[in-house]
């Protein structure tokens, strides 16, 4: 009987074990603080917006500058041959500016200029300077003394002609530099401008051009011009 007893009061205690009272738990460690990390992050964060905004500022700051459409030689203007573009500013380039081109057009290119060159202020002066070694010589041209088409920048020979247009060896032509350019007075001259000598009323064919040569041959040249008795023709360029 007692056996009984202590068996029925051993099936009314509970099986899960005991909790351990929550005085017996150990202290968690407190979070370390560090103040400067957080700083340097902040301070990491602002440079970036910093940065950023400047790049936006710098990518608004543009100017409206002169860009060439078409080849100009040198010694001449830029005319109409204009167009307007607009680049980052930049202090350290001497860009010729949109509102400055009226007086642009009154200089002179100091070399040729190639078209879609957006110009700088360095390459123009006010009167026309010529290459070292170089000479400009004036040519009053005939229809039919020079190629249909002429224009600047064309690389033309120049012969001397009789007066019925058939060519002349006379004592001035038969020099070394004439027999080893085959006859030419000058074998290699650029056109630097061209102009037509007829008025509204009358067209008389005849052109003014101005040639960009040696100034070896440079005499030579403007003695036959004198005369009226050169004809140039188209070569190709080198």
């Amino acid at each position: 009987m007692k056996i009984q007893e202590r068996t029925g009061a051993g099936a009314g205690r509970s099986a899960a074990p005991a909790q351990q009272p929550v005085g017996d738990r150990l202290p968690s460690p407190p979070r370390e603080r560090k103040p400067a990390l957080a700083a340097l992050a902040v301070l990491l964060i602002l440079l970036g917006a910093l940065g950023a905004t400047m790049l936006v500022l710098r990518a608004g700051d543009r100017i409206e500058v002169v860009k060439v459409t078409a080849d100009i030689q040198a010694g001449e203007s830029v005319g109409d041959n204009v167009t307007s573009v607009m680049v980052a500013a930049d202090d350290s380039i001497n860009y010729v500016k949109w509102s400055q081109v009226d007086a642009l057009k009154d200089l002179k290119a100091k070399s040729t200029i190639y078209a879609k060159t957006v110009v700088m202020g360095q390459m123009f002066a006010k009167q026309e300077q010529l290459p070292a070694g170089k000479a400009s010589v004036g040519l009053a041209l005939k229809e039919g003394q020079y190629p249909a088409g002429i224009k600047p920048g064309d690389i033309v020979a120049a012969y001397r002609v009789g007066a019925n247009g058939s060519s002349r060896s006379d004592s001035s032509d038969n020099d070394s530099s004439s027999s080893a350019s085959g006859g030419a007075i000058v074998a290699d001259a650029r056109v630097n401008s061209v102009n037509d000598d007829s008025d509204a009323t009358v067209s008389t064919g005849s052109k003014s051009l101005t040639l960009l040569v040696d100034e070896a041959d440079a005499a030579a040249l403007a003695s036959a011009a004198s005369a009226g008795e050169v004809a140039i023709v188209r070569v190709p360029g080198k």
